[in-house]
């Protein structure tokens, strides 16, 4: 029985993803960017520059380029993971590396993480930072391990528990504060009454 007030799932429309594609249930690429919160700062140079423009306009106009230089990288830097392997796109140009050609990433004290390629050399991974590292694990699905994951523990077996057990009770037969005959004097007698 349904009251008239359950939810029913909406129909199929126009603006629905087909099965299958890039933003419905298939396998999307993942972009890893500049955080958007970089154009706060851009703003804040833009207000900085402009009250010196404001000043000498006709000397300092060259300054304006500044904010717009900075908004082109933040809006052009980007890794995109995908099941092809990486897209690394900077401001000057762009590149593919395939999964086969990756040997392992390297995370640096400073600046983005670099990949170990196969020929020996490393390419920077442009927008991916220290705390983007786990997006890029998880976007690759394994191709990348995470840093931060804990390994499983491995189960104990019987015999190691037992094993465990017994050197305990060794231990403390050695150190005097477990013995399991009663305390003797050096005749032999039992003192213990």
């Amino acid at each position: 029985m349904s009251s008239p007030h359950q939810s029913v799932p909406p129909a199929k429309s126009s603006h629905t993803a087909p099965e299958g594609s890039d933003t419905g249930g298939g396998s999307a690429a993942t972009v890893i960017r500049i955080p958007r919160l970089a154009f706060l700062g851009v703003f804040i140079l833009f207000m900085c520059v402009f009250f010196m423009f404001v000043g000498w306009p006709i000397g300092l106009w060259w300054l304006l380029l500044i904010p717009v230089a900075v908004t082109v990288w933040v809006l052009r830097t980007q890794t995109t993971v995908s099941e092809s392997g990486l897209d690394l796109r900077t401001v000057f140009g762009s590149r593919h590396l395939d999964w086969s050609q990756l040997k392992g990433v390297r995370i640096p004290k400073r600046g983005y993480v670099r990949a170990d390629l196969i020929d020996g050399t490393e390419m920077k991974l442009p927008a991916v930072s220290y705390d983007r590292v786990r997006d890029l694990a998880l976007a690759s699905q394994g191709r990348i391990p995470d840093p931060y994951a804990v390994p499983p523990a491995a189960p104990k077996s019987d015999e190691a528990a037992t094993e465990d057990s017994t050197d305990d009770v060794a231990e403390a037969d050695t150190d005097g504060t477990a013995t399991d005959s009663p305390a003797t004097s050096d005749g032999g007698e039992d003192t213990t009454k």
